[in-house]
């Protein structure tokens, strides 16, 4: 494709008008403090914070990522990405009250609220470089890689531009050498990189704008419109791949006959389409035991980041709690069986090319998705799947500014440089400016990782295994007493330590997270049992955020019901669970009736009641989470 319709053109604009406008409404509200420019007053409903978090996570790489993962490994491998719904709802229910009564504006700053003495602040400054520098640019890296991947096909800026304008860019790319095609072996490398260089700028440009001008108020604005221009054109692509087949029988069929001998990497029919372990094509202990654990032993096991965030954003407990259902709902339900279909039709239309080494092989069939675009969908229908794609994009890139300049101002800024080093108390306002500030320079340091950057899943399982470590900690350190500040520095050391020789060692990749949750996680408390903190502070905190847990000795202290936060514990714990399950048997019952995957090994009775068995699950369990998670005696 060469050129855009009018129609798609004009589909992109409205988007971009939406986009501005939202920046330019909030200004003014956004520019009286932190709270309201990173917080939106505390004032979210829990419907638009959901729905901001899925858009968030829907980001424009995953389905990349996804039609990759499918290609290569089979459907049974998305569970890696479906398992973090645990996280998600357990923050929702065991944790979201306790992060909002905090009060935090960051979650480096509940450090100090949570610990006490020189390494509490110490530990505060650490946290705002490795999560909101290092681990935020990682992450941002990726979603601008993908950037190029879907703009290339489309936003042909050499066919459109004069020679005047297209020239210097061409000369600044060629003159830096860094290519930015999505094929590195492309004949017009450097049209390509110009091009897409080009389509970045614009895209960061826009999104840089209202992320800093509306603060969080503008992303959420933003982010709903972006969830549902990307369902609507992602179900749209959806109907036209199984209406080209002729339905999802015949799609089925082409993969089963298409692959009868082996697929990517030998791969065969059944297990490309397994939702269960018994037909997955690695379904070892080491990868069944990653599967498990990898929702806790990740950096947001406890919501840290911009989930906790949008939950410090909610009007009410009720509301956080209800975040994390839409978001846990949206997310790994309801955009999963959009992209399962599409995964699967084009591997068909686009066959792999059997000589690729891997990690080739896993990015041609990452760009296939954007390919499929470009060569399958009508006038119009191209152009709302490009908005809905480029405004995921902005959408995670908004996020992950506003985030990232959150840890910048707050706690940076504001408490190491002003406070601590200057002493003197930072004006409101200027706090605002130095943010929006934070946000360019976020987005500078994100797109120098991306230059270094080969696949999107290069880069996901590189901030997997940075933030394996952390994850247990981050969650004890609300539920126990007992975990210090030392204990997460320790941590946090471990893991740096260890990121070199666990990705020099030839080992499987399962087995290298393992390794680092174990390392980190012993280390961290062991550390916490040998420098345990101030009685004081624990009151302190416990006073205030009314910790879930094993807080015993410091509730009898502050005179409240010792057993109470192991009971709220339970609760909150027996709702997610439930919550979890359905969610669960929901995706694998209609999943494996849409892609006609086959009932597991062990199953005895016919493929139908299996069917049949994992929505009559979802649908026994879908009153018993409501009334543990929304009824009053919760509240």
């Amino acid at each position: 494709m060469d050129t855009l319709s009018w129609i798609d053109v004009a589909i992109i604009g409205a988007f971009v008008v939406h986009a501005v406008a939202s920046g330019l409404r909030s200004r003014r509200v956004a520019s009286r403090n932190l709270e309201e420019y990173f917080l939106a007053g505390r004032g979210l409903s829990g419907w638009r914070a959901g729905l901001s978090m899925a858009a968030t996570q829907f980001a424009a790489d995953t389905p990349l990522l996804v039609t990759g993962l499918v290609a290569t490994a089979g459907i049974f491998a998305l569970w890696q990405l479906w398992i973090y719904a645990l996280a998600f709802l357990l923050m929702g229910f065991v944790l979201a009250p306790s992060w909002r009564r905090a009060g935090v504006l960051t979650d480096a700053e509940l450090s100090e609220l949570r610990y006490g003495g020189g390494a509490a602040t110490a530990l505060r400054a650490i946290k705002a470089i490795y999560f909101g520098t290092i681990f935020n640019c990682v992450v941002l890296a990726w979603v601008l890689f993908a950037t190029k991947a879907i703009a290339e096909p489309f936003l042909v800026w050499h066919a459109w531009l004069p020679a005047a304008l297209y020239q210097p860019v061409l000369d600044l790319v060629t003159w830096i050498g860094v290519p930015l095609a999505s094929d590195p072996d492309a004949a017009n490398l450097w049209i390509h990189t110009a091009d897409n260089l080009i389509s970045i700028a614009l895209l960061v440009t826009l999104t840089l704008f209202y992320s800093t001008t509306g603060g969080l108020r503008s992303v959420v604005s933003t982010d709903v419109l972006q969830l549902g221009l990307a369902l609507a054109g992602t179900a749209v692509y959806t109907g036209w791949v199984i209406h080209h087949f002729g339905g999802m029988d015949p799609l089925v069929d082409a993969v089963r006959t298409r692959f009868a001998d082996g697929g990517p990497g030998g791969i065969l029919p059944d297990q490309i389409l397994a939702f269960t372990p018994s037909r997955a094509r690695d379904a070892s202990f080491a990868v069944m035991a990653v599967f498990a654990l990898q929702w806790f032993i990740q950096l947001n096991a406890d919501g840290t980041g911009y989930l906790a965030q949008r939950s410090m954003a909610c009007r009410t407990d009720r509301d956080a709690r209800l975040a994390s259902v839409v978001f846990s709902f949206t997310q790994v339900g309801l955009r999963s069986l959009l992209w399962l279909p599409i995964a699967l039709g084009l591997l068909v239309l686009f066959p792999p090319d059997p000589t690729l080494p891997l990690e080739s092989l896993r990015h041609e069939r990452e760009v296939t998705f954007v390919r499929g675009i470009a060569e399958l969908l009508p006038a119009g229908v191209v152009g709302l799947m490009l908005t809905a794609m480029l405004a995921a994009l902005a959408s995670t890139i908004d996020t992950h500014l506003n985030w990232g300049a959150s840890y910048w101002t707050n706690d940076l800024y504001k408490r190491v440089l002003c406070q601590a080093w200057l002493g003197r108390e930072p004006d409101p306002r200027s706090l605002v400016r130095v943010a929006r500030l934070a946000n360019a320079g976020i987005l500078l340091l994100g797109l120098a990782v991306m230059t270094r950057l080969t696949s999107i899943e290069q880069a996901w399982r590189m901030a997997l295994l940075l933030g394996a470590g952390m994850g247990p900690l981050l969650v004890l350190r609300w539920l126990w007493w007992r975990i210090s500040a030392w204990g997460e520095i320790a941590c946090i050391a471990v893991s740096l330590l260890a990121a070199g020789p666990l990705l020099a060692a030839e080992i499987a990749e399962a087995t290298r997270l393992l390794a680092m949750a174990a390392l980190a996680s012993t280390a961290g408390v062991a550390v916490s049992l040998l420098t345990p903190e101030d009685p004081a502070r624990l009151a302190v905190f416990f006073e205030r955020a009314h910790p879930p847990g094993w807080w015993g000795p410091v509730a009898r202290a502050a005179g409240a019901d010792p057993g109470a936060g192991v009971r709220r514990l339970a609760r909150g714990l027996a709702a997610t669970g439930a919550t979890a399950l359905c969610l669960f048997s929901l995706l694998t019952g209609l999943g494996s009736w849409l892609c006609r995957a086959p009932a597991p090994t062990w199953w005895p009775l016919p493929w139908a009641l299996w069917i049949a068995a994992q929505l009559a699950v979802a649908g026994a369990l879908l009153p018993v989470w409501l009334r543990l998670g929304f009824s009053r005696d919760h509240d």
